[in-house]
C-alpha cells in the first residue's frame, strides 16, 4: 500500500483517492459542507487555508494545505527536487 503526504506528516493512501480538486468552485464547497454535517470531512489542514480537497472512494473528504497540483505530482511519484513539506 503506498501513502501519499498530504502535508504537515498527514497521509492518505494512493489506491483510495479518487479526485484532487481546489476548495473555490460551488459544488466543492457544498461537498465539503454536506460531509462535514454527516461527519465524513477530515481536516488535515492543522489551521491553515484549505488549498486542495481530496474525494475517497469511501466518500470521505479530505481538506489539505498543500497546491492540488502538489498532491498530484506526489500521487504519480513525480516529486520536484527540494520539494518540502510546509
Amino acid at each position: 500500500m503506498k501513502f501519499i503526504n498530504v502535508g504537515y506528516g498527514n497521509l492518505v493512501a494512493a489506491e483510495r483517492i479518487v479526485l484532487v480538486a481546489g476548495p473555490d468552485s460551488a459544488p466543492i464547497r457544498r461537498l465539503i459542507q454536506d460531509a462535514k454535517d454527516e461527519g465524513r470531512a477530515i481536516d488535515l489542514t492543522c489551521g491553515r487555508k484549505i488549498r486542495a480537497v481530496i474525494i475517497t472512494d469511501t466518500e470521505h473528504v479530505i481538506m489539505s494545505a498543500l497546491p492540488g497540483e502538489k498532491i498530484a505530482a506526489r500521487a504519480s511519484g513525480v516529486e520536484a527536487a527540494g520539494d518540502v513539506d510546509e
